[in-house]
């Protein structure tokens, strides 16, 4: 008689269902796909670098009177009245009334409760949007917005105008946004804006592992005066007074006139 063997898990399917066969004919059909699956044809390439200058220059033209902003990132998946929801739409407002354009994703979710929240508050309100399969459709709370191709042009744009970042909860990436943002100022790319992160519960565990970081001599412990952990709106807008508008010296101007024929955009 043979010895006993547990039973294994049954072996993979060989053949990818037609959501993986699809989700992979995107990614390897998309901008960023083709970009980052290795080296292309010349001709590929030249393309590649023509539409990444497209994707700069439409957001260039459009925020070039959009005035300091607050980028807000956060969950494309939080729906109307989730209290993260409420809440991003509560400080969004409290930020737009003290002058600053609201700069987000352009999506649904964290994005749209920032966005709308400026909005209901008489303040402006921008976003750049980034082509997806699935979650991000432009919210209907935007003054102005663009869409991207890529994520890091994206990216890139969204920290330019930004004199501080405001993280609500979020996955991948937020997280990928923050710590791009938090990179840029430690290694003095970015100026020593604030990086100001709600909800205390969601974002410790997260900052129990920074402050190991600190702990263990891998990150500088000045670094972590950019941080501000709290649930406290009240706490938020004193940060951006201080460390914002006092520190940079903000003020209200006239702008210039914009050119449309250049492409710009005058805010509602």
């Amino acid at each position: 008689m043979e010895p006993h063997s547990p039973s294994l898990p049954p072996p993979p399917p060989t053949h990818p269902n037609a959501r993986e066969i699809a989700d992979e004919k995107f990614i390897l059909a998309s901008p960023d796909g083709r970009f980052i699956a290795g080296p292309n044809s010349r001709w590929e390439e030249f393309k590649t670098l023509w539409y990444i200058f497209l994707d700069f220059f439409r957001g260039l033209r459009t925020f070039h009177f959009v005035g300091p902003c607050v980028t807000v990132f956060g969950s494309a998946r939080i729906k109307e009245g989730h209290p993260w929801y409420e809440k991003t739409r509560e400080v969004a407002g409290e930020i737009a009334r003290l002058g600053f354009t609201v700069m987000t994703g352009g999506g649904p979710g964290i994005m749209e409760a920032a966005n709308r929240g400026a909005k209901e508050a008489g303040g402006h309100t921008v976003g750049i949007n980034i082509i997806l399969p699935f979650e991000q459709e432009v919210n209907p709370y935007l003054d102005a917005s663009v869409n991207m191709r890529y994520f890091f042009t994206r990216k890139t744009l969204m920290i330019k105008y930004s004199y501080a970042f405001v993280v609500m909860p979020g996955g991948l990436g937020t997280m990928d946004e923050m710590f791009e943002a938090l990179t840029l100022i430690q290694t003095r790319k970015l100026h020593f804006f604030p990086v100001i992160l709600i909800g205390v519960d969601y974002w410790m565990p997260m900052m129990s592992a920074i402050l190991r970081m600190r702990d263990e001599g891998l990150i500088n412990p000045r670094d972590l005066e950019m941080l501000t952990l709290t649930d406290s709106i009240p706490e938020v807008i004193t940060v951006l007074k201080e460390k914002a508008i006092v520190e940079f010296n903000l003020r209200k101007v006239t702008l210039p006139t914009y050119q449309p024929l250049l492409g710009e955009k005058q805010l509602k």
